[in-house]
């Protein structure tokens, strides 16, 4: 165990249907050990002067979005105190003069870094010279490289596996029940895509998130070290600290469970429209079907009928499209 996350040996993970049997399908954070340890990334990182002789190979030349803190944030990348903006700014540059400020040496404090660029358009080829033999086929990575860095508590709503390239991380995870304690902030007005949890930056004891303190015992704290990966499922919260001069992470997103064209998030936002503003009585009533429906605490709701009678609910991807059919019908008005 690391800190209530599961470890597995990395020598069980020989393909990826045994990626997905050990560590995708009990739904829980994975640590493996030494998973990206014998990547030439790794070895040029490890390096003084190799990696940006290394990368160079690959840069394709194009502008990327950095995030840049003045000293006074130490890296921590976050909202202002009234949420209205952000600490940081973005600069556009080509990927080459990112990765010259990151790795020279600096007195001014200031802090830079790129994220979730797609390695097959910034860097080609480098995915192919670093493979990882059990990510499912077809899933393409990405690169986060920057200076030591917090990045504020947030999800994702794909799975995540995150691997440790360079410099040590500390992730800090809570369980996807854990929202309500939270207090996330604006879903719509974020740093980078997801909203984050205000509760998990601040002090502890702070009187603004007395919820918190429950969640902040309940937290997995995962650290990392260059080579080392974690797996996290879809919707697991995690905060990220990366403690080195140069952190590097490579990360692979994926919907390790694809069972209809539209993403849940979608789904729940649709439902956020049409159901969260009705009255307290029939908000109950609504959940109730949702439990019957789509979370099925007591199982199949058509448990009771031969499987030939379950007709639309029956387990088939047509099934899945008629229902989405049917629904789309529904929200034009037919």
């Amino acid at each position: 165990m690391s800190g209530g996350a599961v470890e597995i040996d990395r020598a069980l993970l020989v393909d990826s249907d045994a990626f997905r049997q050990w560590v995708v399908e009990p739904c829980r954070p994975v640590v493996i050990r030494g998973a990206v340890a014998d990547w030439p990334l790794a070895r040029a990182a490890s390096g003084d002067n190799g990696l940006r002789t290394y990368l160079a190979q690959f840069d394709a030349g194009r502008q990327v979005d950095a995030f840049v803190g003045d000293a006074a944030i130490a890296g921590r990348y976050s909202y202002t105190d009234d949420l209205a903006g952000f600490n940081f700014r973005r600069e556009a540059m080509p990927f080459a003069e990112a990765i010259g400020r990151i790795t020279t040496p600096r007195d001014t404090g200031e802090t830079l870094y790129v994220g979730s660029l797609p390695i097959p358009i910034v860097l080609p080829g480098l995915a192919e010279a670093n493979p990882l033999a059990f990510t499912p086929p077809g899933v393409a990575p990405r690169i986060w490289i920057g200076h030591g860095s917090t990045v504020a508590c947030h999800y994702d709503m794909m799975d995540n596996l995150a691997c440790v390239v360079a410099g040590e991380r500390r992730f800090t995870l809570h369980p996807p029940d854990a929202i309500g304690d939270l207090y996330v902030g604006p879903i719509d007005h974020t740093m980078a895509g997801q909203p984050v949890a205000l509760a998990a930056e601040a002090a502890p004891g702070d009187p603004r998130y007395p919820r918190f303190e429950q969640a902040r015992d309940r937290a997995i704290t995962v650290d990392l070290t260059p080579g080392d990966a974690l797996y996290m499922p879809k919707l697991w919260w995690h905060r990220v600290e990366a403690r080195g001069a140069c952190n590097i992470l490579v990360n692979y997103w994926w919907d390790a469970f694809p069972v209809a064209p539209d993403p849940p998030f979608a789904t729940m936002l649709l439902a956020m429209s049409a159901i969260a503003a009705r009255p307290e009585a029939e908000r109950a009533a609504w959940r109730a079907w949702f439990d019957h429906y789509v979370f099925r605490p007591d199982g199949h709701p058509l448990a009771h009928l031969p499987e030939a009678r379950h007709g639309i609910l029956g387990d088939s991807s047509e099934n899945a499209k008629f229902v989405r059919a049917h629904a789309m019908r529904l929200l034009r008005g037919g």
